[in-house]
């Protein structure tokens, strides 16, 4: 396996250990309050839609993850996995205790893996043009 892989593998573990707890651990170790969550920038708002930044940061960084790993050879399953996650997670804040769904969080993750694959499909359809 590679380093990269057993990287995304665990980068994931602790993502999800992160996302579904009750509360902000990062809340927690920064501020000593797991009741208040680190904003790392303003959440971006357009008109009708609303993202949660934090949320674009961190699907896209899964996302980069993912697709430099699993993209020549598992693309469908990993584009599966990331929308899929993205949706789960956040649909699991229902349930969770001192959690709420908020669709500003969803739009983020769908918007952190979106970027992601145009990036990669702008490299991609460059190094088919120039090679």
């Amino acid at each position: 396996m590679s380093m990269l892989k057993l990287f995304f593998y665990m980068i994931n573990l602790i993502f999800v250990a992160f996302y579904l707890y009750p509360g902000s651990i990062l809340g927690r170790i920064i501020y000593g309050d797991f009741k208040k969550q680190p904003q790392l920038t303003n959440d971006f708002n357009f008109s009708f839609l609303d993202f949660s930044s934090n949320h674009i940061y961190a699907f896209a960084i899964i996302s980069c993850l993912g697709l430099i790993e699993f993209y020549k050879n598992n693309f469908k399953q990993i584009t599966i996995y990331l929308f899929s996650i993205s949706l789960i997670l956040e649909i699991l804040h229902i349930i969770i205790p001192n959690r709420s769904f908020q669709f500003s969080d969803l739009n983020g993750n769908f918007l952190g893996v979106i970027i992601i694959y145009i990036i990669f499909y702008i490299y991609s359809y460059a190094k088919k043009i120039f090679n």
